[in-house]
């Protein structure tokens, strides 16, 4: 009998070395597009957070600005106020605390101590000079001085009297009966502070000066004071000037000046808000740049003509008060840093000089 036995074939299923390299090679190019993918959507990302920090930075800080900006020379009588001149007179500073630090590189009140609606300061808004270094070049960072009435704090409704007529270091105040309820206490919240302006108003003329003290019932002009404007030895449109005048009106000015700041230890440079004779504030952090121009009516031109964007109409011999409109240009950078590398945003808007001296150019 034959015995025949079956052969079985053993079959194994698997990859060659081949195929593995291939699959393996595959699978490194989907996952390379991938990383691809996510790293553009990453960085996608991270610029539209950049661009939208920096657009909200730099509004809040123009809000702030075209606030101020747009008040400018309210309440002022028309076309400003010339301070102190004359024998024994010198310049009333801008942009100056009570510590005697002044903040604006040039820091006098311009045309012979006269206080304009807006001055502007082509040039002069980097503290101390100091170099933006992410300003693109050429660097030309400008202030802004926007002075107006406060009409928050109700001094009008107080009687002004002079203790000594003839010496403008004081005042007197009584609330005024007329005004019901009674107005504010000059120490109330919001009220007046030592390096405040104000300004008095009579039948004789105007002067303004600063807070060097003050009671319940009275304020003080002491000579000396930080920002230079109680000169009782000028020759005149000082307080003293006024003093021996009737009817006599008080009200507190606002000096804005805006201006950049470059703080040590590696910070990045910071716009900043500095009112009156008071400690300066921080507006926004990462402005580095920061740009006016102005479009001055110029009634000397045959035809009168509008000039647009002058940057520097104080130097170009332009009046200040014929200002139509103030352009504003800022440039922030991202806070927000990726792979050591920031944008750069412009932001720019106009503001009308609603309150400054007008002439229809159309008549």
């Amino acid at each position: 009998m034959v015995n025949m036995k079956s052969s079985r074939q053993n079959t194994t299923f698997g990859f060659t070395l081949l195929e593995l390299m291939v699959a393996i090679s595959l699978g490194l190019i989907v996952m390379a597009a991938l990383a691809g993918l996510f790293k553009a959507g990453m960085n996608s990302a991270m610029l539209l957070t950049q661009r939208a920090e920096t657009q909200q930075n730099m509004r809040a800080a123009i809000d702030l600005m075209v606030k101020d900006i747009s008040m400018a020379g309210a309440g002022l009588p028309s076309g400003g106020i010339q301070l102190p001149t004359g024998p024994n007179s010198s310049a009333s500073l801008i942009g100056c605390d009570q510590a005697g630090t002044c903040h604006l590189p040039a820091n006098t009140y311009p045309n012979s101590n006269y206080m304009f609606g807006v001055i502007p300061g082509y040039s002069n808004g980097v503290e101390a000079n100091a170099v933006v270094v992410a300003a693109p070049p050429p660097a030309i960072n400008d202030s802004i001085t926007s002075i107006y009435c406060d009409y928050n704090f109700p001094l009008w409704e107080y009687d002004v009297t002079f203790p000594v007529p003839g010496n403008g270091s004081s005042i007197t105040l009584t609330p005024d009966a007329a005004y019901i309820p009674a107005p504010l206490p000059i120490a109330a919240a919001g009220g007046i502070q030592v390096g405040d302006l104000i300004m008095l108003s009579n039948n004789v003329g105007t002067a303004v000066g600063e807070v060097t003290g003050m009671t319940p019932t009275s304020i003080q002009f002491a000579d000396l004071d930080p920002l230079n404007f109680n000169q009782s030895g000028a020759g005149t449109n000082n307080i003293s000037a006024i003093s021996n005048g009737a009817n006599t009106i008080a009200y507190r000015l606002f000096a804005v000046s805006y201006y950049l700041t470059v703080p040590g230890n590696g910070q990045t440079p910071r716009l900043m808000r500095q009112v009156n004779g008071l400690s300066p504030v921080p507006v926004a952090d990462d402005i580095i740049n920061l740009q006016f121009s102005y479009d001055i009516y110029d009634a000397t031109a045959i035809p009168p003509a509008l000039h647009a964007n002058e940057p520097n109409p104080i130097g170009a011999g332009d009046s200040p008060n014929l200002m139509q409109k103030i352009n504003l240009v800022i440039m922030a950078q991202s806070m927000l840093n990726h792979g050591n590398k920031s944008q750069n945003l412009y932001l720019a808007t106009s503001v009308s000089a609603r309150n400054m001296a007008f002439r229809n150019r159309y008549q």
